[in-house]
């Protein structure tokens, strides 16, 4: 088993973009609200969220991400169970997302992207400030966040099994609660 402080140390060899970073403290924080609400291990969840990612800086394409970051990780010692939930967050491995864990990871990957830039647009730039009807708003605006598949969440959370918009508001909930990890505990407004 790899640990949240070995992970840590993959993440900081392998990734210098502070955005991704973010992301994927963002998917941490999401998969382990659902591990406590699962009843799963929290640990485990939590790692699986903060690695899912870490190779897309040094692979930012399909054909080599997650695969070759998956030989990486086990030159790292990390768990094949860990590799291979990992390898099932995108559709182009083959691996199937066929455990509530590999569900979850899913889930909860390209959801963050629009919530973090549903906060960022806010004039207080603060988590804390962002509400479920702001990002059904977004939601709707296709330019807003493109690089955001809306399609692809949708059908993350049908297969989730979780109602599309109480996932977002735990996902949302997960984000608030390390809000000053994302940068996004907000800006002084002056009135």
């Amino acid at each position: 088993m790899t640990d949240r402080a070995e992970a840590l140390e993959i993440v900081n060899e392998f990734i210098q973009n502070e955005g991704l970073f973010r992301h994927m403290l963002s998917v941490e924080a999401a998969m382990r609200f659902y591990a406590r609400k699962f009843g799963e291990d929290e640990d485990l969840w939590g790692v699986i969220g903060l690695l899912h990612d870490f190779d897309w800086e040094i692979h930012p394409s399909l054909e080599k991400h997650p695969h070759a970051g998956a030989v990486i990780l086990r030159e790292k010692g990390v768990t094949e169970e860990i590799i291979q939930i990992i390898l099932s967050h995108a559709d182009h491995t083959g691996v199937p997302r066929d455990s509530l864990v590999r569900k979850t990871l899913y889930a909860c990957d390209e959801i963050t992207g629009l919530i973090t830039a549903t906060a960022l647009v806010r004039p207080s730039k603060a988590i804390k400030d962002v509400k479920i009807k702001s990002i059904k708003k977004k939601w709707k605006n296709l330019s807003f966040a493109a690089g955001t598949n809306r399609e692809e969440m949708f059908e993350a959370f049908e297969d989730f099994g979780i109602e599309q918009w109480a996932h977002v508001g735990n996902v949302l909930e997960a984000m608030q609660g390390i809000a000053e990890s994302l940068g996004l505990e907000g800006v002084e407004i002056e009135e």
